[in-house]
């Protein structure tokens, strides 16, 4: 009896660790295509609308196809010209790669609109930490007659030459629209283009402005 019972229980050892080896053993991991834009979406469409001020109507025939071209192209998004409204429209196709190229697409006309080169607004297509800040002289101080036509020109400089200066040190780029000044760059960059032109428009000459300007943009070099 003894020897018929001696099996039956190195069977059971047997099966008892073939189970927990089998047990221990996860199953491979599935593997998911990411979701394209219009699976986002629930197969919606998403639109943009912007619009195109009196101002801008000529410059925007000009250049069209250097608008048309990338949005279309490289970002995957229809574009068209709504002539009844006066409205650039932007749609997303089944193509798009990323539902975020719609509203950087509305961002590059959107700053063209405001009056930067097309050459200096396409950096919002390729790069991701690019913003336009917009604000207003009486933002910053209340100035009527003369006294808002001298701050606007200190603004500019001789031939432009104060702005291109504070361009060139914060590596942005700047429209002077009236009394409305619109800054193009990254978000610190920004912030030291603003200073500068802020003090501009409080009074401060032009060489004062420089200097700290210089003395920021070396700090910040020394940071990055």
């Amino acid at each position: 009896m003894q020897s018929k019972e001696a099996p039956t229980s190195m069977e059971v050892e047997a099966v008892a660790t073939g189970a927990s080896s089998a047990s221990g053993s996860l199953p491979p991991k599935p593997s998911f295509e990411p979701l394209k834009a219009h699976e986002m979406s629930d197969g919606q469409v998403q639109f943009r609308r912007v619009s195109v001020p009196p101002h801008r109507y000529t410059p925007l025939k000009k250049v069209w196809m250097e608008i048309y071209t990338p949005i279309y192209e490289q970002m995957k998004i229809d574009i068209r010209m709504n002539l009844k409204g006066r409205k650039v429209e932007l749609k997303t196709r089944r193509d798009t790669p990323d539902i975020s190229h719609l509203q950087k697409s509305a961002d590059f006309v959107q700053a063209f609109m405001l009056g930067f080169d097309v050459i200096d607004a396409i950096a919002l297509l390729r790069l991701d930490e690019l913003y336009v800040e917009s604000f207003e002289i009486k933002d910053v101080k209340t100035l009527r007659g003369e006294h808002l036509s001298r701050a606007i020109g200190r603004l500019s400089g001789k031939g432009g030459r104060t702005k291109f200066a504070i361009e060139n040190a914060t590596k942005t780029r700047i429209v002077i629209a009236d009394t409305k000044i619109h800054i193009l760059g990254s978000f610190s960059n920004i912030k030291v283009a603003r200073d500068s032109l802020c003090n501009l428009i409080l009074g401060s000459p032009a060489a004062k402005v420089y200097s700290k300007l210089r003395a920021v943009t070396a700090r910040m070099a020394e940071r990055f």
